[in-house]
């Protein structure tokens, strides 16, 4: 079997910020799938955008597409998590029953909402900056998904895998008791330029305190 390591979105102007997630991915993709030294070229195994493992059982990406199906199928993955408030494409609604995985999905919406208050001085200008609305009751249904060995392996995307898919993986690291710092260095190796102080500041106040009853039965380190 043969590994495409490329596929990555050329839209907008995402492609250096991905560059760091496409490293993160690459041993992960190696050891469930090989590294095509004894295939004949004959199969192409197509990760996601921004694909990576986030612990035993659990990984994250961009927004699935039918290229990357035949790579899906080699992770055994029993649920998929989106957080895309749109409809589920038919096709990835097809290939989730066929393989018997399981969809749950929690909707967040992606789009910016700006202020209509900009203050200006003469020639300078200052914008509020725009944040995204993530509501802590969905980002905690979506955690109980998660900590649930029952639903593993479980893949966590959003449209890129960068923001949504940040905060929730970002929650999940502070059930893990990982210090803010680290949380925090971990969303922005996704985020890169993109990254927001809104989902920072979500991830800081987040409580966890009603999901720590919960059992975790996968690595709990402290960082």
């Amino acid at each position: 079997m043969k590994l495409d390591h490329n596929n990555y979105d050329d839209d907008d102007d995402d492609d250096d910020d991905d560059v760091e997630a496409h490293k993160m991915c690459r041993a992960i993709i190696d050891r469930d799938v090989g590294n095509g030294d004894d295939c004949n070229g004959e199969d192409l195994f197509s990760p996601p955008l921004n694909f990576a493992m986030v612990d035993n059982g659990i990984f994250r990406s961009g927004f699935p597409d039918s290229a990357n199906f035949s790579f899906l199928q080699t992770l055994g993955l029993r649920s998929i998590i989106c957080l895309c408030p749109e409809p589920y494409p038919e096709a990835n609604m097809e290939f989730l029953k066929s393989n018997g995985m399981k969809l749950f999905q929690f909707g967040i919406e992606g789009y910016k909402l700006f202020s209509d208050h900009v203050f200006r001085s003469q020639n300078f200008h200052v914008f509020l900056e725009p944040f995204v609305n993530i509501p802590q009751d969905t980002i905690r249904e979506a955690l109980k998904v998660v900590l649930d060995v029952r639903n593993h392996p479980v893949l966590i995307h959003c449209k890129r895998g960068k923001h949504r898919t940040g905060c929730l993986v970002g929650c999940f690291r502070k059930l893990q008791r990982w210090c803010l710092t680290s949380v925090f260095d971990e969303y922005q190796r996704f985020a890169a330029a993109k990254a927001r102080v809104t989902d920072q500041r979500f991830m800081e106040l987040f409580d966890v305190s009603s999901l720590k009853h919960l059992p975790m039965s996968f690595s709990c380190s402290r960082r």
